[in-house]
């Protein structure tokens, strides 16, 4: 009787299995899904600048004449972390680059923000100002400490496209995004 008992537990297990494998496969046929979707919602970050240009301690940066393939996808400004601004996008290969600034001390902020990266003692003039290039497992950065603020473009995107946000840079009201 045992083996008999066995082999039913062994075959309920199966068919349960089937069920919920058919289960599975109807939900999946059913329930709508697009993998063309762009899963990361694009951000409209002008309210969020202005509040941080008026708050902040020096010139709040943003970019100036990106093009539309550039999808800001973060926005914050946090006054107790060190006033520090932050904007993220997506650039047209897909790779996340940010805008960082904080009057934090720099020596602490910015391995923080890109997540362990070194100061390569190598600099890049971009735009006519001079960043310190550094590198790192995840992220690569251009770092700039200008008067009170240091400054921070970091991602996973090559340092072309990290100078290419760098230089578009500028402080005061901006044009602002697109609307979205």
């Amino acid at each position: 009787m045992a083996g008999m008992r066995g082999r039913q537990t062994v075959r309920g297990m199966i068919q349960s299995l089937a069920v919920i494998l058919v289960a599975a496969g109807v939900m999946y046929y059913f329930i709508p899904h697009d993998e063309d979707a762009n899963p990361v919602p694009t951000k409209d970050y002008r309210v969020e600048l202005l509040t941080a240009q008026r708050a902040a301690p020096y010139p709040v940066l943003a970019p100036e004449g990106l093009g539309a393939d550039w999808k800001a996808t973060v926005v914050s400004y946090k006054r107790e972390q060190g006033d520090t601004w932050r904007l993220g996008f997506l650039d047209p290969d897909t790779q996340y680059v940010a805008l960082y600034q904080s009057t934090s001390e720099p020596k602490k902020f910015v391995p923080d923000v890109t997540q362990q990266a070194e100061n390569s003692g190598k600099t890049q003039t971009v735009a006519g100002q001079v960043w310190q290039r550094w590198e790192g497992p995840h992220y690569d950065a251009l770092v700039r400490t200008d008067g009170k603020a240091t400054t921070v473009v970091t991602g996973t995107a090559s340092f072309e496209r990290l100078a290419e946000m760098a230089g578009s840079l500028r402080a005061g009201k901006p044009a602002g995004p697109s609307k979205v």
